[in-house]
C-alpha cells in the first residue's frame, strides 16, 4: 500500500488524561462572522468542560504562512489567535494539520502556547487507544487529489511558497481553493469519501488501536467493522457552517465511558 506513510508503523503517542474535546474542519476565515462566533462560544466551552482540547486540521480556511499571523494579521485572524491563546492558557491545546492549512508551524503553536502534532498520532486516553488524523490522506480513491497532496507536502515546494511576497502566497491560495471548488461538482461520492481499502489498511496496521477518528470528508457519522474476527470504529468529526446553512457543528468528546459524538448548539440567551 503506497498511498500511507511507512511511517506509521511507530505512530507518535499522546497520553491525555480526563476528558478530551476533537473538533475539525471549522474553516475560519474572513467572511463567516457567524461560524467564527460559533466556534468562539465552543471554545469557551472546551475550556470549562474537557481537560485538553484537539483540533484535528482545517481550522483554518487556508493557511499562507506563520509570518502573516504573527507579524500583521487581519482583525478577524487576530481575534481568532487570541480565543485560541486564551484556550491554551486553561487547558492543553493541540494543533494538527488539514488539507487547508498544512503551512501551519511550530513557531505559531508556540506563540499560541499550544502543541503542533504529527499528521497521525495514537491517543492514550481512558478510553483505550485512540488513532487520529485529519483524513484526506485516506481518500485514496480520488488520485488527482492525492497527486496534488504529494506535491504540496513536499518539504522543497513548501519552502519556496513560503519564500514568495505575502500578496503571491495569497493569490496562489485563491487560485488553488477556486479550482478545487470548481471540480467538486464533477466527483462522485466515492472519491469525496475515504477508501474502504485506506481504513482497513489502517487498521490492520496498528491492530491493537480499535478506533480511528478522523475529519475532512464533512460526513460526521459512527461506522464499524470487523477484520479478522476483531471489531474496530471509525468516527467521522462534523465540519462546521453558522453562516450560509444549513447550520452546524460538532465536537468528539472522548471518556471514560467511550467515545461520543456531539452537535454543539449555540448558548441561548437568558
Amino acid at each position: 500500500m503506497t498511498w500511507l506513510s511507512r511511517k506509521q508503523a511507530s505512530l507518535n503517542k499522546l497520553a491525555l488524561d480526563g476528558t478530551i474535546w476533537l473538533a475539525s474542519d471549522i474553516h475560519l476565515g474572513e467572511h463567516i462572522p457567524k461560524t467564527r462566533q460559533a466556534f468562539y462560544a465552543f471554545l469557551d466551552s472546551a475550556r470549562v468542560h474537557a481537560n485538553a482540547l484537539v483540533l484535528a486540521g482545517d481550522i483554518f480556511d487556508f493557511w499562507a504562512g506563520d509570518d502573516i499571523a504573527l507579524q500583521s494579521p487581519e482583525p478577524w485572524l487576530q481575534e481568532a489567535l487570541s480565543q485560541l491563546a486564551q484556550t491554551a492558557s486553561q487547558i492543553p491545546l493541540y494543533l494538527m494539520h488539514g488539507n487547508r492549512d498544512f503551512l501551519i508551524r511550530h513557531k505559531l503553536a508556540k506563540r499560541l502556547n499550544a502543541t503542533l502534532l504529527a499528521d497521525t498520532v495514537t491517543i492514550e486516553s481512558a478510553a483505550g487507544l485512540i488513532r487520529l488524523s485529519h483524513g484526506d490522506e485516506y481518500c485514496i480513491d480520488d488520485p488527482g487529489y492525492q497527486r496534488f497532496r504529494k506535491i504540496v507536502h513536499n518539504p522543497l515546494i513548501q519552502a519556496t511558497f513560503l519564500a514568495l511576497p505575502r500578496h503571491l502566497r495569497h493569490r496562489i491560495a485563491s487560485h488553488i481553493r477556486r479550482k478545487s471548488k470548481n471540480a467538486h461538482p464533477y466527483k462522485n461520492n466515492t472519491m469525496l469519501d475515504v477508501s474502504a481499502a485506506a481504513i482497513e489498511y489502517a487498521f490492520l496496521e496498528n491492530p491493537q488501536v480499535h478506533t480511528l477518528i478522523h475529519g475532512h470528508t464533512h460526513k460526521p457519522g459512527h461506522h464499524t467493522s470487523i477484520l479478522n474476527g476483531t471489531a474496530y470504529e471509525r468516527w467521522v468529526l462534523p465540519d462546521w457552517e453558522y453562516d450560509h446553512g444549513p447550520i452546524h457543528g460538532g465536537y468528539i468528546e472522548i471518556k471514560k465511558s467511550g467515545v461520543c459524538l456531539h452537535r454543539f448548539h449555540l448558548p441561548t440567551n437568558p
